[in-house]
Formats: C-alpha cells, structure tokens, sequence
C-alpha cells in the first residue's frame, strides 16, 4: 500500500522549533524526489521544501520564506524524510503536507498533513 504518514506537528511559542517526520511506504523511496508544502487557512498551498532522491544527490532547495530556518533531510534506510523548523513565527502556522513527487510509472502521493501551530 502506498503510504506517506507525517508526524511531529503542534503548538509551539515564536521563535521555537519542530522537526516533521514523514513516513513512507509502498514506494521506491531513495530515488524519490520528496517534498514539503503547507497550507495556511484561506491561502493556497505552497511549496516549502524539496530534496531529490539518490540519482541526484539528494539537492535541496527551499521557498525564500524559510531558508535558511528550515532544513529538509532524508534517511533512506528508514524511508523517512525530515523537516527541521526553526525561529519559527506565526506566519509558519499551516498544515504541513510530505508529497512524493510524480514519477513516469506512478502519480504524486500525499501525506494525510499535520498541523504546525506557531503562537505565545
């Protein structure tokens, strides 16, 4: 079955820090190109990190609005990619959703989301 399960979202006060943790399953994870979007209430979803899998040596790239805070990683021992949050602020507070990018033999897959609140 194929499966994308995110974890690690909640409340957190401004300037705090989150790691995300997505879960895959029933893919060819280490070549996978895998991301990270959020979707805030009333705005459209937005990409927010990108890694690519193996074959491409796992490069990174990042919307401007959070370089250099966050930091996407993979492990694909574990099937799992990561994304580390830092100084986080109120305009980071989203639903935040793993996608594993469209291949030519399979479509995109999304997590379920999980809810990253940022707030004193």
């Amino acid at each position: 079955q194929v499966q994308l399960v995110e974890s690690g979202g909640g409340l957190v006060q401004p300037g705090g820090s989150l790691r995300l943790s997505c879960v895959a399953s029933g893919i060819i994870f280490s070549t996978r190109a895998m991301h990270w979007y959020r979707q805030a209430p009333g705005k459209q979803r937005e990409l927010v990190a990108s890694i690519t899998g193996r074959d491409s040596l796992n490069y990174v790239n990042y919307a401007d609005s959070v370089r250099g805070r966050f930091t996407i990683s993979r492990d694909d021992v574990k099937n799992t990619v990561f994304l580390q949050m830092n100084s986080l602020n109120p305009e980071d507070t989203a639903v935040y959703y793993c996608n594993a990018a469209p291949t030519r033999y399979q479509g995109d897959v999304w997590g379920q989301g999980t809810q990253v609140t940022v707030s004193s």
